[in-house]
């Protein structure tokens, strides 16, 4: 995909809306070949998602053999609203905790002590992070209403076709 393609979906409404959420699915190839799925916390910061994990994290030794990932934002009601994200994921050892850590997990309800608490308890388990970095190198925004899966865009031309004929053969008849 172009970038001007890329960030003319990224910037629909519908898109800015996933891109707020707070978790994403992450998908990469694991050490023994197989494919992974793990939901984890994320902030989009205008041009790239950003993940943060343990330093000791088991994908990390994955994405840095094969840093190709996708990943699914999407929402829990019918019909989901989906954004699929496909990209290079680019590893950022820090110390400390990073700055998006503390953002991306700032959405869930707590009280100010409660928040107090729960980063006094962050900072002092970690002593670093990685940051996951993943700029779009391809996406697509499933609404159900507007875009649909490419499998279903298909059938649906399929039908239309199949229905054009039938009114054309109607008419020879």
């Amino acid at each position: 995909m172009e970038p001007t393609e890329i960030s003319e979906i990224l910037d629909r409404p519908l898109s800015r809306e996933l891109l707020a959420r707070d978790l994403t699915r992450l998908a990469y190839v694991a050490k023994d070949g197989t494919p992974r799925t793990v939901p984890i916390a994320f902030t989009w910061n205008g041009t790239q998602i950003v993940m943060c994990t343990a330093k000791n994290a088991p994908k990390l030794p994955s994405l840095r053999r094969n840093p190709m990932v996708a990943l699914t934002i999407d929402t829990e009601v019918h019909p989901p609203k989906i954004l699929l994200i496909r990209g290079r994921a680019e590893l950022d050892v820090v110390d400390g905790i990073p700055e998006e850590f503390l953002r991306m997990n700032g959405t869930y309800t707590m009280t100010a002590q409660q928040r107090v608490e729960w980063e006094a308890e962050v900072r002092d388990l970690y002593d670093g992070m990685v940051r996951i970095v993943v700029t779009p190198t391809w996406v697509k925004l499933i609404d159900f209403e507007q875009t649909l899966p490419s499998a279903v865009e298909e059938l649906a031309r399929r039908r239309e076709e199949r229905r054009a004929a039938a009114v054309r053969n109607n008419r020879v008849a």
